[in-house]
This record gives C-alpha cells, structure tokens and sequence, in this order.
C-alpha cells in the first residue's frame, strides 16, 4: 500500500475512491450502450414509453389523463344556474355503495363497459344496474384506443357489450371516452386528420347500431392536441367536458355550451364527480332522446 505524506491529501479526496469511481463509471457507460439497457424512449408528444409506465391494458378509466395533466382537483364555484350532481365509475371502484351515492344527492350515473375490442368492466352489472335499481338514470362508456383497432370496430363492440340504449327514461346515451392514451403516445400514434377520422367512424356506428348520438367524453387540451380543435362534431354530440378547477373553463371548438362537466377525481363518496348543465328534467330529456 502506498504511502502518503501528511499534509498532501484534499477535504473529499481519497486516491483508491478516485480510481473506483472511475472505474464505476466506466462499467456504466458501456452497460448503457448494450443492446437492451434500460433507457426512456421519447414519443412525439412528449410523454415516456418505459415500460414501468405504462399501466395494464383494460384498467383505463375515464379522468386518468385529465389527472395527469390538471390535478385531481376542484369543486365548482357557486352561480344560479341549475345543475344536477352525477358520478362516473368503472372497476377501479369495484362493487359500489349505490346507496349512499344517491343519499348523497348523486343522480345520474355513467358506467365503463368495454376498452378497446377485448376488455368488458367485470364489475358492469352491479354498477350498471345497481344505479338503476336505487334510482338514477345511468348510461355506459366506452375507453378508446384507437391505435388497436377501428372506430367502427369498437363501436359495434361497446354497443354490444353494454352500450345499447333503450326509450325506457332511464337510460342516456353512451358515451365516447376520448383522451390522453395511458399506455402511450397522447394522440395513440394519429395524427390529427386521423384522429378525427377515427373519431367520426365510431359515432357513425353508434348510431347506425342505437339510433342515438353518442356523447363525447374529452378535455379541451388533449382535443386541441389530437385533433387540431376539429369543430365539426359539436352540432349532434353532446359534450362531457373534463376539466377539474372551479369553472369547466374554455371548451372545444364546436360546442357553445357543455352538457356535463367532469369536475373531481376525489368525490366526497365513491368514483369521479360531474355536473350536468341542467335540472333533473334535463337529464330525463337526454335519456328519452
């Protein structure tokens, strides 16, 4: 072991961890430039593709892009204008306590059923006619992923799997959940003109398949993304917007006025809270088409 002369050694400096270090770091660069080494892949939208980010497929839930980019939260700031509390749920949720939901002052209630072409919410039945059963008016959802397969395709599977809809007055149209994609790229891998395409195929379906304009489920951001603000859609589907602040703040080009309003992630019972733009006969109005 060599010796060093008193007085020669630096606060922090030690010559043996120098030369570990060094050699550390060398062995870490060249594990990076191995085929396989973990790295962070960059999308065109600026979200990561790691594979420890990305959640399982089917577990989507309506609101989890609108978490990522807004916060879990607001309440809405007071005004005159009537409005009718409603709640959104999907398996996250589990079994619900329909009960307390609609003590709670919840009247209407929206249930994810189906992503994709392969997945259906193991839970829809309690939730779907439990909802029912205590007396709301409910309807279904569907999560997009337009990057597995088409708008056409998913439709037919939604309006198979739960997202019909009946003149019974108690059930609304189903709803399209279109948002930031939580297993990739934002836009799913479309550029804006091929989003609304896709878009545009889904709704058509619906309605060839129900007879009802689909609702659209979205934030105003990701639209202007993912769309290019595309306003051609506002005429027939009615708007769910997200946005979890005080106010449902600007909306998408097409639509003068929201007809729902996601506006919390964090409701003071169970599943993620709304406001339709409207009184109870409002939400009856929708239901009976």
């Amino acid at each position: 072991m060599p010796v060093h002369r008193p007085g020669t050694a630096r606060r922090g400096q030690h010559p043996h961890a120098v030369g570990i270090l060094l050699a550390a770091l060398s062995a870490l660069a060249l594990l990076l430039t191995l085929p396989g080494a973990a790295q962070s892949a960059d999308t065109s939208d600026g979200r990561s593709a790691r594979g420890d980010d990305v959640p399982q497929r089917g577990t989507a839930r309506m609101g989890m892009g609108v978490v990522e980019h807004d916060g879990r939260g607001g309440r809405p700031s007071g005004g005159s204008a009537a409005q009718t509390e409603g709640v959104d749920v999907s398996s996250h949720q589990g079994n619900v306590n329909w009960s307390a939901l609609w003590n709670s002052g919840v009247k209407w209630a929206y249930v994810k059923a189906t992503e994709s072409t392969s997945y259906k919410n193991p839970y829809f039945a309690q939730q779907y006619n439990g909802s029912y059963n205590i007396g709301m008016i409910r309807g279904a959802y569907h999560f997009a992923t337009p990057d597995t397969s088409s708008g056409a395709a998913q439709a037919n599977y939604f309006a198979s799997n739960g997202g019909g809809w009946s003149r019974d007055g108690r059930t609304l149209p189903g709803a399209l959940d279109i948002e930031w994609n939580p297993y990739g790229a934002a836009c799913f891998g479309k550029s804006q003109g091929a989003m609304v395409d896709w878009i545009r195929d889904f709704l058509a379906t619906y309605k060839a398949r129900t007879g009802r304009d689909a609702v659209i489920y979205t934030a105003t951001t990701w639209w202007k993304q993912c769309t290019g603000n595309y306003g051609g859609f506002g005429a027939s589907n009615p708007l769910w917007i997200a946005r979890y602040n005080t106010t449902p703040g600007e909306l998408p080009a097409g639509w003068g006025f929201h007809t729902m309003w996601q506006y919390t992630s964090t409701g003071p019972v169970v599943g993620d809270h709304n406001k339709f733009n409207g009184a109870y006969d409002r939400v009856q109005a929708l239901a009976n088409g």
